[in-house]
């Protein structure tokens, strides 16, 4: 019944019908971290309406017309990131030390003349470091009447018109091959039915008891209830930004800009999950994913001041979506030790996708990310003091997926509204005690990006073997800086405090059919995530 003898042909299948991608992707790649020079960070990013900071290309592009010289500078750094997790008393810790080269750019400010409307033509570069998908996760104890064979059972039921190999049947999920394979949900049964259980000689299996075994047409069963659990994952990689930026300055009183940006993705997770049944009975099931691409999109923004006489400023940007091209890449191992009903003895069973397979299970597609609102005001008072503010929106539940030639991903869209609009407030302020030497703080607050009844709903069809998600609650960032400017030289430094909690979950068991299916949850694990940066910034302005 476990035999792999058509896991190719249904390896081949799954590579063109097989669907990967969830929410939880989609927030994974619309998201950005609160990164880039030491000065911008400082301030909380609440630069949009300030301009004059290589950094503002990505939030205001109208930023850049600020320059009235040529500007050149890189920024580095080093962080710690740090996991909290605590599920039904037992609490898991990890601390993870990294450094990074976060930013590098330059900006060619050309002067016009100063009689005519249009003073200042710039230009500018600026690679940043977008998006830090590094961190770790551990988690682990009693599942009570839950369990994630449940999960690959129910993923599988219905699809079957009778009894036969799910091995041979394409609309499976490459979930619940890993499960029957390993022997972990089966529709083989003592119950009684109009289907019996028959071995390639055609002769009735009987159970080792003497019992006739039965197959339940179209329905799989899970084995375990109140077992022990354990999980571990690391994710790597992040999301590198490239931005090319034009802007003008109108008068000293209006400016104008446009960043057209580019973006590549490296994004890797490695998780383990476990069961054990306290029995003798036990399965280890390990995933390996990745998802790798690039996507492009336009920034437009422009800063004006209202009262020609006043430092005010107001900023205005918005962002087109991000159109992504991707590919998702998996590869997966599952062994157990199982009772087989058979023999009445503990049987192992596994399955290696990368050797019976031959290498990854690729699944090319498509994503739009949400458009971006930015609404931003800045105010200087003489030349020692400067305060930012911004609000920010973008609605992820406006997240689409598509397939590479294009066609919408019902399914997978129809997800999204498990999402929702994020609001984010920057503030930021500096403070220059001297010409040359300044002292900067800022705050940001971002709101979750999930619904709360959100979950990681897999189509059947799924090439994803990991069930596990996590819904992020409201984020903080609290920023400190100081910097020195001298007559071309300038040297800045920032440390960076965010932190955020989340609910995890190894898995959701599932009510009712597949398509309106209700998640019944275990208890969550309640994590808590920060990460301490400091990051430098050396420049040059001519």
């Amino acid at each position: 019944m476990k035999k792999i003898v058509t896991l190719v042909s249904l390896g081949l299948l799954l590579s063109v019908c097989a669907k990967a991608q969830t929410i939880y992707d989609a927030a994974n790649l619309s998201g950005k971290d609160l990164n880039g020079t030491a000065r911008f960070v400082g301030m909380g990013g609440a630069m949009g309406a300030l301009g004059g900071d290589i950094s503002t290309m990505g939030t205001n592009p109208a930023g850049i017309g600020i320059f009235r010289s040529h500007d050149f500078m890189t920024s580095f750094g080093f962080s710690n990131y740090s996991t909290n997790s605590k599920y039904e008393g037992r609490s898991f810790d990890s601390n993870k030390f990294k450094g990074s080269f976060d930013n590098l750019g330059f900006v060619i400010s050309t002067k016009i003349g100063n009689k005519s409307a249009l003073r200042y033509v710039n230009f500018g570069f600026n690679y940043n470091k977008a998006k830090s998908f590094y961190g770790n996760m551990e988690t682990g104890g009693g599942l009570g009447a839950f369990s994630q064979s449940y999960y690959m059972a129910k993923m599988s039921e219905g699809i079957l018109g009778w009894g036969g190999n799910p091995l041979d049947d394409p609309k499976l999920g490459w979930l619940s091959v890993l499960g029957f394979n390993g022997g972990v949900i089966t529709d083989v049964t003592p119950n009684v039915t109009d289907t019996k259980y028959i071995d390639e000689n055609g002769n009735w299996v009987h159970a080792a008891d003497g019992k006739p075994l039965y197959i339940t047409p179209g329905e799989f069963s899970g084995l375990y209830d109140n077992g022990n659990s354990s999980f571990r994952s690391e994710q790597r990689g992040g999301i590198d930004q490239y931005d090319f930026n034009v802007s003008f300055n109108f008068n000293d009183r209006f400016y104008l800009g446009m960043t057209v940006g580019a973006y590549s993705v490296d994004y890797r997770k490695y998780s383990i999950y476990s069961e054990d049944s306290g029995k003798g009975e036990g399965y280890t099931l390990q995933s390996w994913n990745k998802i790798q691409g690039s996507g492009i999109d336009v920034k437009m923004g422009a800063i004006f001041r209202p009262f020609e006489s006043s430092p005010f400023r107001i900023g205005l940007a918005i962002h087109t979506p991000t159109f992504y091209s991707l590919d998702y890449k998996t590869n997966a191992f599952i062994k157990s030790d199982i009772f087989d009903l058979v023999s009445g003895k503990i049987k192992q069973y596994g399955l290696d996708t990368q050797q019976d397979l031959g290498g990854d299970m690729i699944r090319p597609f498509r994503l739009q990310t949400p458009w971006v609102y930015n609404v931003s005001l800045g105010h200087t008072i003489g030349n020692s003091f400067a305060l930012g503010a911004e609000y920010e929106y973008k609605d992820y539940s406006t997240n689409k997926f598509n397939h590479s030639d294009g066609e919408s991903m019902t399914f997978e869209n129809s997800t999204t509204s498990m999402m929702r609009g994020v609001h984010t407030l920057r503030f930021g302020a500096e403070y220059k005690v001297i010409p040359q030497f300044a002292l900067r703080a800022g705050y940001n607050y971002s709101s979750t990006a999930f619904s709360k009844n959100a979950w990681k709903k897999l189509s059947q069809n799924s090439m994803q073997t990991d069930t596990d998600f996590a819904n992020a609650k409201a984020k903080s960032d609290y920023t400190l800086g100081i910097g020195y400017r001298g007559s071309v030289f300038y040297a800045d430094l920032a440390y960076k405090y965010s932190t955020f909690k989340s609910d995890f979950y190894s898995f959701a068991n599932i009510n009712g059919d597949w398509k309106d299916a209700i998640p019944a949850l275990p208890n969550a694990t309640s994590v808590t995530n920060s990460r301490s940066q400091v990051l430098m910034t050396l420049g040059i302005r001519f």
